[in-house]
């Protein structure tokens, strides 16, 4: 089993319902077992437009490969009518595998650890509430980037 880390985030729509319905979806994921849940947090968007989001970090142990979790998210997503019409667009959901274990893979559909996991304050303050003393494969503890995040406004709901 792997423990991964996966980031939630919604910002159409009832976006606190979506996320809650979502961490369910992945847990009834075959191979797959929630085994913990950060709070929900608020966060206005960053490099795009639109409503504030609704932002959560799963924790999984999972027996799926990195790619087989993110091929799973991304059918979750689809079924929570989640469309891809430009970068950064407003989504109904959006699943990010944040960690693998303590694997680091880098392909044209997955880089983990996820690429702006430490310049994203509504990624990391879920994933450290979640594990104080987590390290990020290739870059180190987590906790070292707070201070690189601690002007983006998240607010637990």
């Amino acid at each position: 089993m792997t423990i991964a880390y996966v980031g939630l985030g919604a910002n159409l729509g009832d976006a606190r319902d979506t996320v809650e319905r979502a961490l369910r979806a992945i847990d009834a994921l075959p191979a797959v077992r929630l085994s913990a849940q950060s709070s929900l947090f608020r966060s206005a968007p960053i490099d795009a437009t639109g409503d504030d989001f609704v932002n959560a970090v799963a924790q999984l142990d999972t027996s799926l490969t990195a790619s087989a979790l993110l091929a799973q998210l991304q059918q979750i997503e689809l079924a929570f009518g989640r469309e891809r019409p430009f970068p950064n667009a407003p989504r109904t959901l959006d699943l990010d595998v944040l960690l693998f274990g303590s694997e680091q893979h880098q392909t044209d559909t997955l880089t983990v650890p996820h690429p702006r996991l430490t310049q994203r304050a509504f990624t990391l303050i879920p994933l450290l509430q979640l594990d104080a003393l987590i390290g990020i494969p290739g870059y180190g503890p987590a906790h070292t980037f707070v201070a690189a995040v601690a002007g983006q406004v998240i607010q637990k709901m």
